[in-house]
């Protein structure tokens, strides 16, 4: 008995509908090239199973061959995409084409948004906005930018009953039972009236789907068919010589694998002969893919053995730093019938990712060297995944090391490599500084760097949360130290300056050691000590930490972590400029009053000064604001 059912969109689909049918002026041709790509991943699929299961194998016709076909019919105005790959269930049809289950949908519609807004609502706005259609995973709906509606009979392999899916992308679809001989998945579009001026050819004529197929679909490893006539060279591009690929091809292909519309940053090719043999094709995008951050998702090179996709996402052979690489791996010498733990065992993947990984970072050096410009739009995009690598990866330590850059109070614009730093250290400099916090504008400010601004020390600013977790692997660099300035005690210059301002610090700390002691007993549920600083010149006071404590950056991104929950607080340090005015004037009223309630106010003045200083929050923001007030009705 057939059923039909009539489901509606959710409402984040029926959005991003609206925005397919009635947002995007040009390039609509891209349909064509997704629904390619997802028939061509359906016979990969097929292909695959067949590989590795005998029973899947045996759903097979004899002489059973994967292709994909395009059907024109002028007089209904259709066009039409069929496979023979492995085909969807009717729960799959469902799930896969009417929730569109992706994590990034609702962000592509915040993109698409803010790309229109961005460009305004005139066909300029195209290009980009169409852009975002592969790289978040929502091709299928692409089609209703050139039809009106889409049907899809589809019949998974080694089911006997067919699936129908259509929708005219009016918020609802139906679904019910369809016809079907064998698997595979046919996709009929009802077009749309060409409309050259906003980016729609007709799809009808031949020559219109040729000149499409050929710019985007050229490289698919399946025959696709229009009558007769075989539009793709199926050739494997990362086996042919590099000196015969034009670089218009290996932009074509890097899009085809990374649904990605605009060209590669970087192209590297691979290839090894002997006793092992692999080809690879690597590419370093222009810009971070959107999920680069998502926890859950999986990043990896395609896997082929003798040009047979095994493996969509293979991470066994890119480490997670370079998560950002995309790429394909040929290799005739593994098994089809590989599996992740052989994956994990096997030395030759081994010996292929340790080839990748120093291909990229040798290019990534060089680029650093010869192209600094190039470097700098790299390092913005992808450079706080690449300082992941510190922590990950101990035989490229070194090579990481002097690829990093950081922000410095060298130059307000250019960064510096440790490397740059080091040539300008002070003779009498032993240690590399930095300091890390939110922001530039906030540490430019901090009153740690005081001491070290004075004596003309250059000082790394550390804005990224990563580098929290980077310094504890990036200890040292060129047997320099590194070391926070906002942690320990500060001795600088030289030996003979050193001993002079260690004096003069203890003689200071003798002088007030009963102020600091009334200043502590106010404070004592806040900090662990008060003491006088070596690092201030013209602040008040400032809150440091031990050499193995954590930073308070860091423990604010620990309690976010664990979604604010209470966790022990850590006491710090309270420094105070001995010869700051404040400190002056607080030692005069103690020396005539030890016990004045002024001394109780100025010390929390002090400390949530400190606070603020170093862009931490106030524990208890009214109660300072109440102590500010009082005290400026007091001066008044």
């Amino acid at each position: 008995m057939s059923t039909t059912e009539t489901h509606s969109f959710k409402s984040e689909a029926r959005e991003l509908l609206d925005l397919m049918i009635h947002s995007l002026y040009s390039h609509k041709e891209i349909f064509l090239r997704e629904l390619i790509s997802n028939a061509s991943d359906a016979l990969d699929k097929l292909r695959f199973e067949t590989l590795t299961d005998e029973a899947a194998k045996g759903q097979l016709a004899t002489g059973y061959e994967g292709l994909i076909a395009l059907t024109v019919d002028k007089e209904a105005h259709t066009l039409t995409i069929t496979d023979n790959g492995i085909g969807m269930t009717r729960a799959e049809a469902i799930s896969n084409l009417g929730t569109i289950a992706r994590s990034g949908t609702r962000e592509f519609t915040q993109r698409l948004k803010e790309a229109r807004a961005a460009q305004g609502e005139g066909a300029g706005a195209a290009p980009d906005a169409a852009t975002l259609i592969g790289q978040f995973g929502v091709g299928f709906y692409s089609a209703f930018m050139a039809s009106d509606e889409v049907t899809v009979v589809t019949r998974h392999v080694g089911e006997e009953k067919a699936t129908r899916w259509s929708s005219t992308g009016d918020g609802t679809f139906s679904v019910g039972d369809g016809e079907r001989d064998v698997h595979g998945t046919t996709v009929t579009l009802h077009l749309r009236p060409a409309d050259a001026e906003n980016g729609l050819p007709d799809f009808t004529q031949d020559y219109e789907i040729r000149r499409v197929v050929k710019k985007y679909s050229d490289f698919v490893t399946w025959p696709i068919r229009l009558g007769e006539s075989v539009l793709n060279s199926m050739k494997a591009i990362w086996s042919r010589s590099q000196s015969e690929v034009k670089p218009e091809e290996y932009a074509e292909f890097y899009k085809h694998i990374s649904h990605d519309w605009e060209p590669p940053f970087e192209t590297l090719t691979l290839k090894a002969e002997g006793t092992f043999e692999y080809n690879a094709l690597l590419f370093i995008p222009g810009r971070p893919p959107f999920d680069m951050y998502y926890r859950e998702q999986k990043f990896g090179l395609q896997l082929y053995v003798n040009r047979v996709l095994i493996m969509e996402r293979c991470d066994d052979l890119l480490p997670d730093y370079l998560r950002f690489v995309k790429g394909v791996v040929d290799s005739p010498d593994l098994s089809l019938n590989v599996s992740r733990e052989i994956l994990q065992n096997d030395r030759r993947v081994g010996a292929i990712k340790k080839r990748v990984i120093k291909k990229v970072l040798d290019t990534l050096e060089n680029l650093k060297t010869n192209d600094r410009e190039r470097y700098r739009t790299f390092w913005d995009a992808f450079g706080k995944v690449l300082k992941e690598g510190l922590a990950m990866d101990h035989d490229n330590r070194d090579k990481l090391k002097e690829l990093l850059w950081f922000q410095s109070s060298h130059d307000s614009a250019a960064p510096t490599s440790l490397k740059e730093y080091v040539g300008r250290m002070k003779p009498e400099q032993t240690e590399i500084y930095f300091a890390a916090g939110d922001s530039r504008a906030v540490l430019e400010k901090s009153p740690h760097l005081e001491a070290f601004l004075a004596k003309g020390y250059e000082v790394l600013y550390l804005t990224d949360p990563v580098d929290e977790l980077l310094t504890d692997h990036l200890t040292e660099y060129d047997d320099k130290k590194l070391r926070s300035v906002g942690k320990g005690e500060v001795e600088l210059g030289s030996e003979t300056e050193k001993l002079a301002a260690e004096e003069a610090r203890k003689k200071a700390q003798a002088e007030n050691e009963s102020l600091l002691a009334r200043i502590q007993s106010v404070l004592d549920a806040d900090v662990k000590e008060v003491r006088v600083s070596s690092r201030l010149t013209t602040s008040p006071a400032c809150l440091v930490g031990d050499e193995e404590d954590m930073s308070p950056r860091l423990e604010r991104l620990l309690k976010a972590a664990q979604n604010n929950a209470e966790t022990p607080r850590q006491k710090r340090i309270l420094e105070i400029n001995a010869d700051h005015a404040i400190l002056q004037r607080m030692k005069s009223r103690f020396e005539v009053n030890a016990d004045d309630p002024a001394l109780t106010d100025f010390a929390r003045l002090l400390h949530g000064q400190a606070l603020l200083a170093e862009g931490s929050p106030l524990p208890d923001a009214a109660a300072f604001a109440r102590l500010v007030t009082d005290l400026m009705v007091r001066a008044g």
